[in-house]
């Protein structure tokens, strides 16, 4: 299984942005879809973003028009950039990838906290 760190996590104010990153152990060039997933506070994890080795993205209705996706297979690395960030986009962030975004199959990470607060 290939292994993810995730990082670029912070507190910071609503309004701002973060951009997050996540290095994969090995190349992701085999993998179809990698995506971003958030986990709130006593929340379950869901699926906020995805992209496909294709380039094609989608994103959570919370979330469109201010998280991007992208991906670097050459890199081994897949980001998002976070705009306009709202309290409610408090909570810890992963990344992982699979055969489908909502099919994940490699190995979780330890994920990357983001803050944001007043």
């Amino acid at each position: 299984q290939v292994h993810f760190v995730e990082s670029g996590g912070n507190l910071v104010q609503p309004g701002e942005s973060l951009r997050l990153s996540c290095i994969a152990s090995e190349s992701i060039s085999y993998i179809h879809a990698m995506a971003w997933y958030f986990q709130a506070p006593g929340k379950e994890r869901i699926l906020i973003a995805g992209i496909t080795s294709a380039g094609l993205t989608n994103y959570r209705e919370s979330v469109k028009g201010r998280f991007f996706i992208s991906r670097d297979n050459a890199a081994k690395t897949v980001h998002l950039q976070m705009n306009n960030l709202k309290p409610e986009d408090t909570g810890v962030y992963y990344c992982n990838g699979g055969p489908s975004a909502i099919r994940p199959d490699q190995a979780w990470g330890q994920g990357t906290q983001v803050a944001v607060s007043s």
